[in-house]
């Protein structure tokens, strides 16, 4: 006779840490597969970081245009990233039914965001080499603490990944793709990343700049282009986002 418990693999679920990280393995490969989410979240940052660079286009104000800009197109990579591709992809995922077979696996709802939260900085991290590589190319000469923008980057993340995952787990796919690739164009231009929100009257640029892209990318351009200390305004504006964005998307994101 067999002992008990000698069988092997044990039927259960694996630890909550594998499943996360199995998970976020799968997210990734799917997200750098996509041609088309790589064209929203790669190609079109880089593209327009050298149109504006190189083309006087838009008045940055003083300085090379490199600077004002690269600062902007990084907050611009991580929405594209952890936002708009994000929610457009799961919000298909959701309609074709993968959702819903994730739904009877042990993972739980937090878990599936966690593993896409994780997904989004993987990928982000290649956005963010690409960007600088090219800036640096067009004559950036970024300055302030890398802890500062470390932390920025994070925190933005994880605003935009709960905002993203909120508006896929409760619209319909296609009004999930319509309404992301709105958001993304009007905070293109409202949100402080090539157009600089002094330009917009003193009410208009009050309401700006609360919104998530706007302390991304004014925090990011006060360390990287004028050597500020710890943006901690705009750290808290972020933190604020991300923890009632992720607290909404856990509570209302449904399966199917």
């Amino acid at each position: 006779m067999t002992a008990t418990g000698a069988y092997t693999p044990k039927p259960g679920a694996a630890p909550l840490t594998r499943m996360i990280a199995a998970q976020a393995v799968l997210e990734t490969k799917m997200l750098l597969r996509n041609g088309e989410q790589l064209l929203l979240t790669v190609v079109i940052p880089t593209l327009l970081l050298v149109l504006f660079s190189t083309v006087d286009v838009v008045d940055t104000g003083e300085g090379e245009a490199v600077d004002f800009l690269a600062p902007g197109i990084l907050a611009l990579a991580v929405m594209s990233t952890a936002f708009t591709g994000q929610a457009i992809a799961t919000g298909f995922e959701r309609r074709y039914g993968v959702l819903k077979r994730l739904a009877a696996s042990p993972l739980p709802r937090w878990g599936l965001m966690t593993a896409k939260t994780l997904s989004v900085l993987v990928t982000e991290i290649l956005q963010v080499a690409l960007v600088t590589v090219v800036a640096l190319a067009l004559g950036w000469s970024p300055q302030g603490d890398p802890v500062s923008v470390f932390l920025l980057l994070v925190l933005g993340t994880a605003a935009f990944s709960g905002l993203g995952l909120l508006m896929a787990g409760t619209l319909k796919a296609e009004a999930t793709l319509a309404a992301a690739n709105l958001v993304f164009l009007l905070l293109l231009v409202g949100g402080g990343v090539v157009v600089p929100l002094d330009r917009f009257p003193d009410g208009a640029r009050d309401v700006l700049g609360l919104l998530p892209i706007s302390a991304l990318s004014e925090g990011l351009r006060d360390v990287l282009q004028h050597g500020a200390g710890m943006p901690w305004g705009n750290l808290a504006t972020l933190a604020v986002w991300a923890v009632a964005g992720l607290a909404a998307a856990g509570k209302l994101f449904r399966w199917e």
